[in-house]
């Protein structure tokens, strides 16, 4: 009865005041969880904090929608060794950044521990396959774009995004973009300056956004590994290492060069297109502006050279067979076109317009609209 009431809450329109929690897997997660070992126990004793959870059997998502949603997502999965989340400062309070964006923030609440199993990342990749699937399952009632679905991670959460964004053995369900905060463990230990043997990165890997301090073990060369592999295949990919932050920092302002990360962030989804803005939208305006006056002012060069020849070689005929009277007639009109050009009067009628600038106008006019329409949008989101 409770997992069809939690189906039931789930696909119901959900209000930005009221997060909503749904399970991933209703009639039980694939698979079966290892019982913790004593290290495993003791590991989270030790590194475990207040705000941290742990003993995850049954995961969920957390649906946080900001009053005006842009219609991009973001997955966020919290770090914590795939022993526990730190679902606070990896979590809830990124969703909180998101929703100032008017991107809806999904916490992911991934299975753990996995500390003990061989493939530690297996059960959080089809949790967070899982998820993605069932946000873009429910897009149209939560007035999201299923094509602008991508998935945050810290640490454990970051390996587990290289996991499934790259390092897939099936077909998965995949983020439309990536964002890796101090993510790692996906290189060779021996030699970190090389991705371990097995993990690849394929030809349609998801755009990625990373981001590590430069004091952080091995993380900041493993961006730099996993960067180096995107560029070779010419997959759109941004890398920022900062010289201090250190591991683990998440939202924390921690007085760091780090805390830099979530501006640079939400600059790369505008640039990417992932999380329209009223900044995008003006330049994409500006820049359909641009093209159709280049257009037009390439058509009307050649309409004035072209209405220029003709009247020339009316005038030399006119002259060669001595019709004096067409001579000045001719002439007249001659001079008042070239004032016309020389003073930038010249207008002619173009009733055979261009396809590519009819087209460039329509799109003008819809991005236009999404202007205004964002404009309201983030008006609404600053008002008290």
């Amino acid at each position: 009865m409770k997992a069809l009431l939690v189906f039931l809450l789930g696909a119901l329109p959900i209000c930005a005041a009221d997060p909503i929690e749904i399970k991933l897997w209703p009639e039980g997660a694939p698979g079966k969880m290892l019982p913790p070992s004593k290290s495993t126990e003791d590991f989270i004793r030790t590194k475990a904090g207040k705000s941290t959870i742990t003993d995850i059997h049954d995961p969920t998502i957390t649906v946080y929608r900001p009053e005006k949603p842009n219609g991009t997502s973001v997955i966020v999965a919290p770090g914590g060794a795939y022993v526990f989340l730190s679902a606070v400062h990896e979590g809830t309070q990124v969703c909180d950044w998101l929703n100032t964006l008017g991107v809806t923030g999904i916490l992911l609440k991934y299975r753990t521990p996995t500390r003990d199993e061989a493939a530690r990342h297996e059960k959080p990749v089809q949790d967070a396959a899982k998820a993605i699937a069932l946000v873009r399952e429910h897009a149209k009632e939560w007035n999201l774009d299923p094509k602008r679905v991508g998935l945050l991670g810290f640490s454990a959460g970051g390996n587990l995004l290289a996991h499934i964004a790259c390092d897939r053995a099936t077909k998965t369900e995949l983020p439309d973009f990536g964002i890796m905060i101090y993510g790692g463990g996906f290189v060779d230990f021996k030699d970190p300056t090389k991705l371990q043997e097995g993990f690849t990165v394929p030809k349609d890997a998801p755009p990625m956004f990373l981001a590590c301090a430069h004091d952080d073990g091995q993380n900041p060369t493993a961006a730099t590994v996993l960067y180096l592999e995107y560029k070779k295949l010419g997959i759109p990919c941004e890398l920022h290492l900062f010289t201090k932050g250190g591991h683990g920092f998440g939202m924390r302002d921690n007085k760091q060069p780090i805390n830099a990360w979530p501006q640079r962030c939400e600059e790369w989804m505008e640039a990417m297109g992932f999380s329209p803005s009223v900044s995008q939208s003006n330049k994409r305006v500006s820049q359909a502006d641009q093209e159709i006056q280049l257009l037009l002012a390439g058509r009307t060069s050649s309409m004035e050279e072209k209405q220029l020849a003709q009247l020339e070689k009316q005038l030399n005929d006119a002259r060669r067979l001595g019709y004096m009277a067409d001579v000045a007639r001719i002439q007249k009109k001659h001079d008042e076109l070239v004032k016309q050009i020389e003073s930038g009067n010249y207008s002619v009628e173009q009733p055979d317009v261009t396809e590519e600038i009819k087209r460039l106008k329509r799109e003008a006019l819809e991005r236009e609209a999404q202007r205004e329409l964002l404009r309201k949008e983030e008006a609404a989101r600053k008002a008290p």
